[in-house]
């Protein structure tokens, strides 16, 4: 079984390059230039060759909508080689208006966007035969709105007539004119912005009055981002202060939840600080004030006992003995005088 050897096509020269300026023309087919129809190029036909398309336009501060219109070009066909006219300062100025880029400025854009595949200087306002001829044109890409211009109320009116004319969409909400609207509204900004960073009120043409007016300008937004800066800054430490005594005020709080519950469990009336005090102050007691043994009355206690021991009786004559006075009691004494003659 033979192997069938498969190569990858090597990528397009315009995704790593510029794309080049057309000359006299860069269609390399030496075959004649037969014309196609558009069923004929969305199948793919010729085979020998890719299908020409060309777009043109101003191009003026190149923007998004330019590009989604060239990416619509390349791709309405299978093959497509695109290229792109773009009109001179001279030619626009003249049908058209001032632009803000110059034509070398335009063409250069062109060049570097991945869709094109080539760029034609100096195109013509007009498309003629002769040179849909020389650049052998397949198809022309363009928005359907008439474009009324030169005298005329539709400048791709025989491009459609011909069978030529491929429509596409334009974008909305952007345009060369809207930049340039936007640019011209808030003229004050932009000046003040390049003052800033450091264009001349010469290079900017303003006067020696606004220039002074948008430089005070300048310094007061100056001190309006200081004064900004500053507030956030103090916002930021207050809230982090406001964090951190949020944090030290529930720590604190639960730590005086246990700290009461501790004291309770000691000092509560039920506490371990009771009881102990309870057991302490028993135990003094006892040892200030040790009990007594018991003691019984002497008329219980039996004669001769250890406790009440017998008194014992002085000698006499027994109990018809006169009985003698207590130890204490007085004694009486003859008062002291003169003795009597018989007891001389």
């Amino acid at each position: 079984m033979e192997e069938i050897e498969h190569t990858c096509p090597l990528p397009r020269t315009t995704l790593r390059e510029p794309a080049i300026f057309a000359k006299e023309t860069s269609c390399e087919c030496r075959a004649p230039h037969e014309k196609l129809t558009i069923a004929q190029a969305r199948c793919g036909t010729p085979v020998d060759r890719p299908v020409r398309v060309y777009a043109d336009g101003i191009f003026d501060l190149f923007h998004a909508g330019h590009a989604r219109a060239l990416m619509q070009a390349k791709n309405l066909f299978p093959n497509t080689y695109l290229i792109v006219g773009v009109c001179s300062d001279d030619l626009t100025h003249r049908y058209k208006g001032f632009t803000v880029m110059t034509e070398e400025e335009r063409y250069e854009a062109l060049r570097h966007s991945r869709y094109v595949d080539e760029v034609v200087r100096d195109a013509p306002w007009t498309l003629s035969h002769d040179f849909l001829e020389k650049h052998k044109i397949d198809f022309v890409a363009h928005d359907d709105i008439p474009y009324s211009s030169a005298g005329s109320e539709d400048v791709y009116k025989h491009i459609k007539e011909a069978g030529m004319f491929v429509p596409t969409q334009r974008t909305e909400g952007i345009s060369t004119s809207d930049i340039i609207t936007r640019i011209v509204r808030d003229y004050d900004v932009y000046a003040r912005r390049n003052l800033q960073r450091g264009y001349t009120a010469k290079e900017l043409n303003v006067s020696y009055i606004n220039e002074k007016k948008y430089r005070l300008q300048n310094q007061v937004d100056r001190m309006k981002e200081r004064v900004k800066t500053v507030e956030e800054k103090s916002k930021n430490f207050v809230y982090k202060v406001e964090e951190k005594s949020h944090d030290l005020i529930q720590k604190w709080e639960e730590k005086s939840r246990e700290f009461i519950g501790n004291f309770l469990e000691l000092f509560g009336p039920d506490g371990a600080w009771k009881q102990m005090f309870q057991e302490r102050s028993g135990r003094m007691i006892q040892a200030l004030s040790p009990q007594q043994s018991p003691t019984v009355p002497p008329a219980a206690a039996p004669p001769g006992s250890a406790r009440c021991p017998a008194r014992p009786r002085p000698p006499g004559p027994g109990p018809s003995a006169e009985p003698r006075p207590p130890p204490h009691a007085p004694q009486h004494r003859p008062p002291k005088g003169p003795q009597s003659p018989s007891a001389a």
